[in-house]
């Protein structure tokens, strides 16, 4: 019978408060080209992208063309802000130490994240989490990211194969997200979805199974007794 057996965690914007360095890391390196954008415009339509998807997008808004040479510079340029920018900041949400390491102690943790696997563990290893994942799945790792299903099936395909347990199936993970485009991959995925609404409303977050306003108020076994009733305590 199904129950939750494992959690996928999104990263920015869901463990880390990284989403501001990464709005003006872009800005920054658009700025560089020519290309303007404003906060409003990244958080309604690039939040969720990983950093392809995100200058993709402002090239084709701005009708500039893709060379796939110019769009890995403005990549590199675009990391090494962000890299530079996040040494200087403490990023970790409130009650995301506490929910993490609670969790761990129960369930098998993965990150499956449209950032770069180096900045992932930069940040983890800085708040002392990174021993508590077991995978993580960034932007390099996957073709097609997010809302494509396809980040969340790459983590729990690696999870599943350091296991040697029976495997884990998608109907049994727990997807924490923060973004529309992250939602929706996980759901494609045949995942549940608790959504925390660090950078989106509530209302504009509707389509996960759940909803919270922070990890911290956050009860695990409530939340399964929800999202599998099958399996009430």
């Amino acid at each position: 019978m199904n129950t939750l057996s494992a959690i996928i965690f999104d990263f920015d914007g869901v463990i880390a408060d990284t989403e501001p360095l990464h709005f003006a890391s872009f800005r920054q390196t658009l700025a560089e080209i020519g290309i303007s954008l404003s906060e409003s415009d990244y958080y309604a339509n690039y939040l969720g992208y990983d950093d392809r998807g995100c200058f993709i997008a402002a090239l084709n808004a701005h009708q500039r063309p893709i060379d796939p040479s110019a769009l890995a510079q403005l990549m590199e340029r675009k990391a090494q802000a962000y890299l530079h920018s996040v040494t200087d900041h403490l990023v970790i949400f409130p009650g995301v130490h506490e929910f993490i390491r609670e969790a761990a102690a129960t369930y098998p943790l993965v990150i499956a994240s449209g950032a770069l696997r180096h900045e992932i563990d930069v940040i983890l290893e800085q708040a002392g989490l990174r021993k508590e994942f077991l995978h993580i799945t960034g932007a390099e790792d996957v073709t097609r990211g997010k809302p494509d299903p396809q980040p969340f099936l790459h983590a729990l395909d690696a999870l599943n194969r350091q296991r040697r347990e029976q495997a884990i199936s998608p109907e049994c993970c727990l997807v924490i997200e923060d973004s529309i485009p992250g939602i929706r991959g996980a759901k494609t995925a045949g995942m549940k979805v608790l959504a925390v609404a660090h950078t989106h409303t509530s209302q504009d977050l509707h389509e996960a199974h759940a909803v919270a306003q922070s990890l911290a108020e956050v009860h695990l076994n409530e939340l399964r007794a929800r999202l599998w009733p099958a399996q009430k305590s």
